[in-house]
């Protein structure tokens, strides 16, 4: 299976990833935690789900598609607990809403040297291929991941002396993960970034300069982070780096449009595409856009996973038009801003609202591009 970038992304129509988890899987993760459910028959109600869920995307008109994240509870968790020397702590931020409610989280913690212990999404890319048609992409939290939410100390003392070590023995991860994937047949990957696109916000930043650190500094450490995940991938492998503000039950982490970090991001990592979302306002304005290389796509994410209402065609067309005004449409493509359920609870959307939002997504590209 092959898929040829050109410039713009694969898909003119794709989605972020993760997808609602149906109630009986949710039970079923529930009962394992518990105790009262053992790992076989965890791994048999994940597969009746993938299952479905693949369906529900190929019935939405999709030509690429994923297992929703249904073998993870949260975007991040599966590659910490299978990475050695990681574990969970709490973080430094809070999610919050337009409401003023806020909530906290937890975030990964170094506790050793990082290493591969096994593979981490192969077995999610291999039970998918054979379901479908369409191609599958596998998702990864970026390794921003593994530092930024607790950056002021983001692992035991001594083990690493600086980010970059850090992140030099955790790139090797990537790599080797995404060298099996290719080997099994994967063709696309997808990078959740967060740290980049909240560091977009003021008020991060001045959090960031208030803890210590330095949010420029930050930015370069991250964006060389991820071309040291992507280095030397086989040739064919198409990476997509998804920027998020945070996606937790309709909450977020931040604001503030791409434009402190979009010519050092778009210009320097070395990927095929970004997923930027661009839902509301607080993700500022298309600007950033004109920076964007000619040899780089952007998946417009103008379609909210966070609220059931349905953005109007006619809508969407006219700010993809707006987009146009800045990048070549012809690089640009549509999807939401980001996945229905970054975590187990998922956002306060129904099912109904998932299939018909990404089927508006496939509706958007046939009228916009074609």
């Amino acid at each position: 299976m092959q898929i040829t970038p050109n410039g713009r992304p694969p898909f003119r129509a794709d989605h972020v990833g993760s997808l609602l988890r149906p109630r009986k899987l949710r039970d079923a993760f529930r009962q394992h935690a518990e105790g009262r459910l053992n790992d076989s028959a965890l791994r048999a109600a994940q597969d009746a789900a993938i299952r479905e869920v693949v369906k529900l995307q190929e019935d939405c008109g999709l030509q690429v598609v994923n297992d929703g994240e249904f073998r993870r509870i949260s975007y991040w968790e599966k590659f910490v607990r299978l990475t050695k020397g990681l574990v969970v702590k709490d973080a430094v931020f809070k999610f919050h809403d337009e409401h003023g409610h806020s909530s906290d989280f937890t975030a990964p913690y170094v506790t050793a040297k990082v290493a591969r212990a096994e593979p981490i999404t192969l077995d999610e890319y291999g039970f998918v291929a054979p379901l479908t048609k369409a191609t599958p992409k596998v998702t990864m939290p970026a390794p921003s991941t593994m530092h930024f939410y607790r950056f002021t100390q983001f692992g035991d003392p001594g083990i690493y002396a600086s980010g970059q070590e850090f992140f030099a023995d955790l790139g090797r991860v990537y790599q080797q993960e995404i060298a099996d994937l290719a080997r099994a047949g994967c063709r696309y990957v997808q990078l959740d970034e967060v740290a980049l696109a909240v560091l977009c916000d003021p008020a991060a930043q001045a959090q960031v300069r208030a803890a210590g650190g330095n949010p420029d500094a930050l930015v370069d450490l991250y964006v060389d982070a991820i071309n040291e995940a992507v280095k030397g991938r086989p040739a064919g492998v198409v990476v997509g780096v998804h920027m998020c503000r945070g996606n937790y039950k309709g909450m977020y982490l931040s604001e503030g449009g791409y434009t402190s970090i979009a010519e050092r991001l778009f210009q320097r990592a070395q990927v095929n595409h970004f997923l930027l979302e661009f839902d509301t306002p607080r993700a500022g304005d298309f600007t950033p856009l004109a920076l964007m290389p000619k040899s780089k796509g952007v998946v417009l994410g103008l379609v909210s996973s966070k609220i059931p209402q349905l953005e109007p065609l006619d809508a969407l067309r006219r700010r993809a038009a707006e987009a146009g005004k800045l990048i070549d449409l012809e690089q640009c493509a549509i999807s939401p801003q980001c996945g229905f359920a970054s975590t187990m609870g998922g956002n306060p959307v129904t099912e109904a609202d998932e299939r018909a939002k990404l089927r508006r997504c496939v509706e958007a590209a046939a009228a916009i591009w074609g």
